[in-house]
């Protein structure tokens, strides 16, 4: 999200909060607007990577984990879920126990989707779902040359549908997302030729 975008979705918070007879004082606003300052002003310089999660976990507990990870994906299980039920339930988890035992529920309710973006070689694992929040380029509507007149910029969105498309030759994947403007737009090849073009947020 934009700055302008956050500002905007704050004031309708303080709007709401003033409307349910809780209003906040001009130094609570000005203590929330100047933190999302901050953490914007981390994100941009970079530190939002130095407290990636994934990175605290040895190569292999790495590779044994994205492949979990993957598994589940591919079998239309939201990942998180299913660790959270087997210790929910108090049962092993498999090959990926170590989770719960050396890292436990902090660590897992650190980790985000973007997350996984500094793993290119595993960016497509991830599918998407209806409600997730993803950013998109404007190089799906308009020409952008990377030093061109026009920049690559990003917009915030919501994933609204999302169709596998099988003619019997070829499949691929259509998205249909809404902007927080309101617009909608759809996505043709999200994980085949437009997979460039979008990313999880930060």
């Amino acid at each position: 999200m934009t700055p302008d975008e956050i500002e905007a979705v704050l004031e309708v918070a303080f709007n709401s909060c003033d409307a349910a007879s809780c209003p906040l004082t001009d130094t609570q606003k000005q203590i929330l607007l100047q933190v999302v300052e901050q953490i914007q002003g981390n994100s941009k310089s970079g530190l939002a990577d130095v407290n990636n999660p994934l990175d605290e976990l040895s190569p292999e507990e790495l590779e044994v984990f994205l492949q979990f990870v993957r598994t589940e994906e591919q079998q239309n299980r939201t990942w998180k879920v299913q660790l959270l039920n087997d210790w929910l339930h108090n049962k092993d988890s498999g090959e990926v126990q170590f989770i719960r035992q050396r890292y436990g529920l902090q660590w897992l309710n650190r980790v985000e989707s973007y997350h996984f973006n500094k793993y290119s070689y595993f960016e497509d694992a991830l599918k998407l779902r209806v409600g997730d929040r993803i950013e998109v380029s404007n190089a799906l509507w308009e020409w952008v040359q990377e030093d061109g007149p026009c920049a690559r910029e990003w917009f915030g969105c919501i994933v609204l549908k999302v169709d596998e498309i099988n003619d019997g030759y070829d499949s691929s994947t259509n998205c249909l997302v809404r902007f927080y403007n309101g617009g909608e737009y759809e996505i043709q090849g999200i994980y085949e030729w437009n997979r460039y073009n979008w990313r999880w947020p930060q």
